[in-house]
């Protein structure tokens, strides 16, 4: 069985620029990762401000699956903690920083940020970069964003291979993001891959990397989400099980069992050192 980690590194705040307001947002773990604490509409203009001065910053969306990948892979759990925010973006997570902290916060997921994001993009003049998924979906994309928000400016769409890229064709990538002015990119890898991938480029990127994982297909209306009521219950994972069960029924029964494992834990350790 995995051992619970309790310590983890944070990343440091991003550097500012002269006379911008440092952004220090406060961290608190939930088993292996820091999440960061701030409301939605915070959240969201940080990430606006960013963009705006093209920094070098990245946002990991955080669940039970990236939390549990954590658990097993130290170096995974590194790559996500030295992020600029790591958001809860599943429910588990907010019952997890209400436990061990007793901090209510916002549920901040990359099915509802992408959409304000680009709506923020868009209203701001801050040109946006797709990077990942498939090229059925990329297009799919385009013509959303055609339909949905005309004066968004798509600086590159790219599409990578299923294999590893050579050193050189990554230097290529990050050489034509920079050169594409994007102020943000949008990266759908999923998890733990695109995480890695943000880590390792994300000092050679100027813009705001965010790893969306599965949103994009929702977003352009290739998959559905659940009800609300089942977003609200931490039961949205359900949902997305009946829609592809052969592809996540033997990772939910893993993640979630060991999720739980680690929560219980988790509170049973923090009760004996509160005396609750």
């Amino acid at each position: 069985m995995f051992n619970t980690i309790h310590r983890v590194q944070l990343s440091s705040p991003a550097k500012s620029l002269p006379g911008r307001p440092k952004l220090k947002p406060e961290r608190k773990v939930a088993i292996s990762l820091g999440l960061t604490l701030l409301p939605y509409n915070t959240f969201i203009q940080a990430v606006i401000g960013a963009a705006r001065q093209h920094e070098a910053a990245y946002c990991c969306f955080a669940n039970v699956h990236m939390v549990i990948e954590a658990v097993k892979d130290a170096a995974f759990a590194d790559a996500v903690n030295k992020s600029t925010w790591v958001t809860p973006d599943g429910v588990p997570l907010l019952w997890a920083l209400r436990a061990f902290h007793r901090v209510r916060q916002e549920r901040i997921t990359g099915l509802d940020v992408l959409p304000s994001l680009l709506e923020e993009a868009a209203g701001n003049q801050l040109s946006v970069y797709f990077y990942g998924s498939t090229p059925s979906i990329l297009e799919k994309c385009r013509v959303f964003c055609a339909e949905c928000h005309p004066t968004l400016t798509i600086a590159g769409m790219y599409s990578p291979p299923f294999r590893a890229l050579s050193a050189d064709e990554e230097q290529q990538v990050i050489a034509n993001i920079n050169a594409s002015g994007a102020s943000m990119v949008f990266v759908s890898l999923g998890c733990p891959k695109q995480e890695k991938w943000m880590a390792a480029v994300s000092p050679r990127i100027s813009a705001v990397l965010l790893g969306i994982g599965g949103a994009l297909p929702v977003l352009v209306g290739a998959q559905k989400r659940a009800p609300r009521w089942m977003q609200r219950s931490g039961l949205e994972w359900v949902y997305r099980l009946v829609q592809e069960p052969r592809r996540l029924v033997g990772r939910y029964v893993t993640t979630n069992s060991l999720f739980v494992y680690h929560f219980l834990r988790g509170l049973y350790q923090y009760r004996i050192r509160n005396q609750v």
